[in-house]
């Protein structure tokens, strides 16, 4: 049995892979209803709690090998990674960039995770992920009203990855770990992109003008605030996306053709598939 953790835009689609595989899939889910669409996929969906400890227990009930994908809160996944050691094989952990000294509480978060990990003694794989495309959704509604969005990203460019290319890794990590112990895969698409070329792509996909309009860190918060983002989440989502102003996801990798022998996706494959949101 494979146990997923929770079910986001990755653990969801990574949970349909695995089912389409045959696979026995469990999904961990705070409330089941979000998930209730995989239970066509025939994944078994369970109610628990990552921050109740008996609850991620009873869902490891025969489990031996876990996807491990959430909101990065160390406390919830060091929990998981707790009742993991009690017969789990492999842990594939979800993660993104990860360093304790960051301004950016995730990042440090993140590395407060993978420590716990590595001192585990579990069998591991990290995936480390650059910004996904889909975070780019949360731009549509602006998008499909007024043609223009903005962002305090400047010119920076990024590595995006389709989360879908993500869960995609993960299923075959997951499924096949032995070429994959304690390995680290920096997952990203096949290019850099500005915001601006993300714009020219968006106009050439929708057939129709799109404009970007760079905006301070502060004006990135409130806009986040406004389209019902948490105020302190909001906060630290736009200080994220500012450093990418200097450099922080300009970065490219080979591993997700490495692991899937076969490319990753396109921004503008990601548009064409998510014409009628940005429409």
């Amino acid at each position: 049995m494979i146990l997923i953790t929770t079910p986001g835009k990755v653990g969801l689609e990574a949970a349909r892979l695995l089912a389409q595989q045959g696979k026995d899939v469990r999904v961990l889910a705070r409330d089941p209803h979000r998930a209730a669409v995989l239970e066509q996929e025939a994944v078994q969906v369970v109610e628990g709690d990552l921050d109740a400890p008996s609850t991620i227990d009873a869902a490891m009930r025969d489990v031996k090998a876990v996807v491990l994908v959430s909101p990065a809160v160390p406390a919830q996944e060091l929990n998981v990674i707790a009742a993991a050691r009690a017969g789990v094989t492999h842990l594939v952990k979800v993660t993104s960039k990860a360093s304790a000294d960051s301004p950016i509480a995730r990042q440090r978060g993140q590395a407060q995770i993978e420590a716990g990990l590595i001192a585990s003694g579990l069998s591991h794989t990290l995936l480390r992920s650059n910004f996904y495309m889909q975070n780019l959704l949360m731009l549509a509604p602006a998008i499909a009203r007024t043609g223009r969005f903005g962002s305090s990203a400047g010119a920076g460019k990024v590595g995006f990855i389709d989360a879908r290319d993500v869960a995609a890794v993960a299923a075959e990590v997951i499924s096949r770990p032995e070429p994959h112990l304690d390995r680290t895969y920096l997952l990203t698409g096949p290019e850099l992109l500005s915001y601006a070329d993300v714009a020219a792509i968006l106009a050439t996909v929708l057939g129709r003008d799109v404009s970007f309009e760079e905006r301070t860190r502060q004006e990135d918060k409130q806009a986040m605030v406004s389209a019902g983002v948490p105020e302190a989440t909001a906060a630290m989502n736009a200080h994220a996306v500012s450093l990418i102003a200097e450099g922080e996801a300009a970065w490219l990798s080979g591993d997700v053709p490495t692991v899937l022998r076969r490319r990753a996706r396109t921004f503008r494959e990601f548009a064409a598939d998510h014409v009628s949101v940005f429409s």
